[in-house]
């Protein structure tokens, strides 16, 4: 599904980084390492690159990915870019300084909550977790996302998930999204960033 949706001419969600990740700069830290998580085309990773981060990324998606390296290539920016199936994501413990998880509601909660271990995981003490997502309102939008509630956040469920973590922020609102064709819209926004202890 995901190389169908990828191989349309253009950048499904754009080449600039997702509102949140931009607005969330600080947290870049240059020389420091970074794990873009479902990275798709390479418009987060290729960012955090630019701000001096050390960064792999992965997506199950090999289209993606080409489209991804081609990004940085013309950012002249280096991304360990990895095809990966997050069901069989080694999540090394202690690896990275940020993880960074935008847009990736395709994780049934089973799924989901695997991902959220791992991430948890491979994150260093200290360490940050950027998470950005669409909240169930967001089938009322229909303007992105995947039309299955269950997969989406809520601010109950990530407190609990994340409740481990310093929640530095945790914060649900409606806004204008325009991230290319793939989010444009009014959207049901939720956003995270937690510290590890």
């Amino acid at each position: 599904m995901w190389n169908k949706r990828y191989s349309q001419p253009g950048f499904l969600f754009g080449t600039a980084p997702a509102r949140f990740l931009a607005e969330n700069a600080s947290y870049l830290i240059p020389g420091q390492t970074a794990l873009a998580v479902a990275d798709g085309e390479g418009r987060n990773s290729v960012f955090m690159a630019e701000k001096g981060l050390q960064v792999t990324a992965t997506d199950s998606s090999d289209v993606a990915i080409d489209k991804a390296r081609g990004l940085a290539a013309a950012r002249s920016v280096s991304v360990d870019y990895r095809l990966a199936d997050l069901h069989d994501w080694d999540w090394q413990a202690e690896q990275y300084d940020l993880v960074a998880a935008i847009f990736i509601q395709f994780a049934d909660p089973p799924f989901r909550d695997r991902i959220f271990q791992g991430m948890k995981k491979t994150l260093k003490p200290g360490g940050v977790l950027l998470l950005h997502g669409y909240r169930p309102k967001q089938l009322e939008y229909g303007t992105g996302g995947p039309p299955i509630a269950e997969n989406m956040y809520e601010v109950d469920l990530l407190q609990s998930a994340f409740g481990d973590m310093d929640i530095l922020r945790l914060k649900a609102y409606d806004r204008e999204v325009e991230e290319g064709r793939g989010h444009s819209g009014m959207s049901a926004l939720i956003d995270l960033i937690a510290r590890k202890r």
